[in-house]
């Protein structure tokens, strides 16, 4: 039977690869074939991305690909949420993206509420209040540059503008939209007013398609510099989204766990999930395929361990799997963390933020690089419990498993932490989850696939999923007590 080659591009926060997919008889490979850093780019007082160096890393693989003579049937880009560009009448991009980190966004959000109060605009979109949503970043340009808001004519998130570069085609796909606050996830259509109401023109907001969608093919200046002339589908362009996708779940009472800088702690729904608890509980309500529900808290991941490790490489370049065997040997519960605490959002040293962390909610510092990595893990593990009973409760699910998912999974000691804290069966995998639903939604556009169910059963039958159950509940029990008192106390 025919083999078919699909490329998904991977865009993280932390860096982006190229993943080659080959699908035949129900099972899937994957090969990566190029990986590349991402970074921000400090330019006066803001934090930007580098579009145009993403754009030309992508650029790169296609000329190889065509170069190697790679049959490729189709392309799909996936970044992160919310980030966005804008475009003049002439389709030029005015500046480079805002990075979600700047330190612009809390400000920016506080006074939008001026506009529309937390109760109206949860209301009317679902979404959970982070200062880097899409609608309040817009609100930054408003008070800082109204000029470029002015000469704007098309916004487009940050894998439309790829796509963009990539065909010339202006708009943006429901699941990467929804991560705006600009969309109501009833009608999965624009809100203009919440920009208009703002001094904002609503008119900038871009047409949005269904994840699956064929957007066009690769431009002929492209391909006559030596990319394929293949098209370009839309996929579920949240890397989140895609992620979710890929996860092997069946039946209704289970949750997932997309674990990585970010973790997304969530489950599927038919329908959005907006009430004074799911308020709140600062649950958001975003989009998946088949205009499904992923009802979510977003949880700060990996980035304590991340951002500690680059402060341990100015001496020694630990990998994280040193790291996590470090860990596994240290002394369990010497310190209880917020993952989620404002002073580790973006600190210029993440080692010095946690140790004001400590000292401030009557906790010791661990003296050792195993001590404080276990705790972060610990901590994360906690964070994943408190965040799964509010989120039975507000669902009205009672859940029986997680299952993690993206490169997280892959941390083996984080997945049996979690198993511990929430007395759940953990199932961990497959780690390229945000690549793999990238792919088979490409599929599914092209008719490789039936139907999006498929997408699933194939993940079952083409990787291997790791099972974690619950050794040391009762002990995790009781000292999650001490993480919810500590956490507490360092929020008054």
């Amino acid at each position: 039977m025919k083999t078919h080659n699909f490329l998904a591009f991977d865009l993280g926060a932390e860096s982006g690869r190229a993943m080659l997919g080959q699908l035949q008889n129900g099972r899937l490979q994957l090969r990566e074939i190029h990986r590349f850093p991402n970074k921000t780019v400090r330019l006066g007082d803001h934090l930007h991305w580098n579009i145009y160096y993403l754009f030309e890393e992508i650029r790169r693989v296609l000329q190889k690909c065509q170069k190697e003579e790679l049959k490729l049937a189709s392309l799909g880009i996936d970044t992160w949420g919310v980030d966005f560009g804008l475009l003049d009448s002439r389709g030029s991009i005015l500046s480079l993206p805002y990075c979600y980190r700047d330190k612009s966004f809390p400000t920016a959000m506080e006074k939008y509420f001026q506009h529309f109060s937390p109760e109206e605009l949860y209301s009317a979109t679902g979404i959970q209040f982070l200062p880097f949503n899409s609608l309040f970043q817009l609100y930054a340009y408003l008070q800082e540059n109204p000029e470029l808001l002015k000469i704007a004519r098309k916004l487009l998130f940050t894998p439309d503008l790829i796509n963009y570069l990539l065909t010339g085609e202006k708009s943006t796909e429901l699941t990467i939209a929804s991560t705006s606050q600009l969309l109501s996830p009833f009608t999965r259509q624009w809100l203009p007013e919440l920009l208009e109401k703002a001094g904002i023109s609503g008119a900038i907001l871009p047409e949005i398609n269904q994840p699956g969608t064929v957007l066009g093919k690769i431009s002929d200046w492209l391909v006559a510099d030596g990319s394929p002339e293949i098209p370009v589908v839309q996929v579920a362009s949240h890397d989140t989204a895609s992620a979710v996708a890929a996860a092997p779940g069946e039946g209704e009472n289970w949750l997932y766990i997309s674990s990585g800088t970010w973790s997304l702690v969530g489950v599927e729904l038919n329908e959005p999930v907006i009430t004074s608890e799911s308020f709140s509980a600062n649950f958001t309500n975003e989009s998946g395929l088949q205009k499904t529900i992923r009802f979510l808290k977003n949880v700060t991941g990996l980035w304590l361990l991340q951002q500690c490790r680059k402060v341990w490489s100015r001496q020694i370049d630990w990998s994280y799997e040193q790291l996590v065997e470090l860990a596994r040997a240290a002394t369990p519960f010497s310190i209880f963390l917020d993952p989620d605490a404002p002073e580790f959002l973006h600190p210029e040293d993440m080692i010095k933020a946690i140790s004001s962390y400590a000292a401030k909610t009557g906790q010791k510092m661990p003296d050792d690089i195993g001590s404080l990595v276990r705790a972060i893990l610990e901590s994360l593990a906690f964070k994943y419990r408190s965040v799964i009973e509010e989120l039975s409760k507000i669902s009205g699910r009672q859940m029986e498993k997680i299952y993690i998912i993206g490169g997280g999974s892959r941390n083996h000691l984080l997945n049996q932490f979690t198993a511990d804290a929430t007395g759940l069966t953990v199932y961990a995998g497959p780690d390229e989850a945000t690549s793999i639903g990238n792919i088979l939604v490409q599929a599914l556009a092209l008719g490789e696939l039936e139907n999006w169910l498929q997408i699933r059963k194939v993940v079952r039958q083409s990787f291997e999923i790791m099972e974690f159950r619950p050794e040391n509940h009762q002990i995790w029990n009781r000292r999650y007590a001490d993480f919810l008192e500590v956490t507490t106390r360092a929020r008054h």
